[in-house]
């Protein structure tokens, strides 16, 4: 390794060990102006409508993710089953969100797919093409807003308000260059740093947009009917968005105690902390928890089944791939 890489990683991981300290003392710094017994009391007072709209809106997120497998089932050209690869996506998003997304995300649609006859090359195109439809929503949704201006920041933080509108222009060039490249050059392989990607036509990447675009505000909107009267859906939108890029930046499952150290300096002056934590904490239990749970049932359900039916499919018969590349090119869309 050249001497101005191992420099540029020691820089890097004193940045990233700087950052988590950062978080850790606003968490200590709110923690400790907090009333937990409110807060108790405040998760008690939510209604019955409230939690089944709670419960509802995180049902149509997880089913609208399951669509980002769907549309990179054309992406990667294999012909597995959409609901089969439905439930995959979901329980792979439960996973990915509670333990990281080196877990649920990459490791375990490896686990899943592979067992379904899949390659690691259509695996690894799959997720590649997920991971992008996550992150080109989240450049739209949030490019949009900060460039409308209507998302404020403590007058401390690193990005002002003011510089906001300018940062989302900037998302904003991201996505419509991408767009671009996908329809100039679209089939073409492109290499970069040594790995090799297929961009995807311009419909399939308009539908990537839609798709993450809608997921994110789901999220947004489910955090939005938990929380008390008094803050606006941009705001929670704002802040959400906010939290996904310093989870990111952390590494830490679940962005626990992030996205508080976040909300409660950028939503604590509208509505009463104590609200403000229980309304997290509502969402964590619907949107992590109870879907974990439930993904932890159909995992076990999935390899109950295939050991019933006596082993893997992809290597009963020799076959190790229903996608392109090993001959088996059933279901191949063109």
């Amino acid at each position: 390794m050249s001497p101005g890489r191992h420099r540029w990683r020691r820089v890097r991981r004193v940045l990233f060990y700087g950052f988590l300290l950062v978080v850790a003392g606003l968490l200590v710094h709110y923690g400790r102006s907090v009333d937990w017994p409110q807060v108790g009391a405040a998760l008690a007072r939510y209604r019955a409508g409230t939690l089944a709209m709670a419960a509802a809106l995180t049902a149509a997120s997880y089913l609208l993710y399951s669509c980002f497998d769907v549309a990179a089932r054309r992406y990667a050209r294999h012909d597995l089953p959409a609901p089969r690869v439905m439930a995959i996506s979901a329980v792979c998003y439960a996973f990915s969100l509670n333990l990281g997304a080196l877990v649920g995300g990459a490791g375990l649609r490896y686990r899943l797919y592979s067992r379904d006859g899949l390659s690691l090359g259509t695996v690894g195109r799959i997720v590649a093409f997920t991971i992008a439809t996550n992150w080109m929503g989240y450049l739209l949704l949030a490019g949009a807003l900060f460039a409308s201006g209507r998302v404020r920041t403590p007058p401390h933080w690193p990005v002002s308000g003011a510089g906001l509108p300018w940062l989302g222009a900037a998302m904003l060039l991201v996505v419509a260059a991408y767009l671009l490249a996908c329809h100039v050059w679209r089939g073409r392989v492109l290499h970069l740093r040594g790995r090799h990607f297929r961009l995807p036509p311009l419909p399939l990447a308009l539908l990537q947009l839609l798709l993450a675009a809608g997921n994110w505000a789901l999220m947004a909107a489910l955090l939005f009917v938990l929380m008390p009267a008094g803050v606006t859906y941009p705001a929670v939108l704002g802040a959400l968005l906010v939290a996904a890029i310093a989870s990111a930046i952390a590494h830490i499952p679940a962005g626990i105690g992030v996205m508080e150290a976040v909300f409660l300096p950028l939503l604590g002056h509208q509505v009463p902390q104590p609200q403000l934590l229980a309304a997290l904490l509502a969402y964590r239990a619907f949107y992590y928890l109870g879907p974990l749970l439930l993904a932890i049932g159909g995992y076990v359900l999935m390899e109950s089944r295939r050991k019933r039916r006596g082993g893997d499919r992809g290597t009963a018969d020799g076959a190790g791939d229903r996608g392109p590349g090993n001959g088996d090119r059933r279901g191949q869309r063109r």
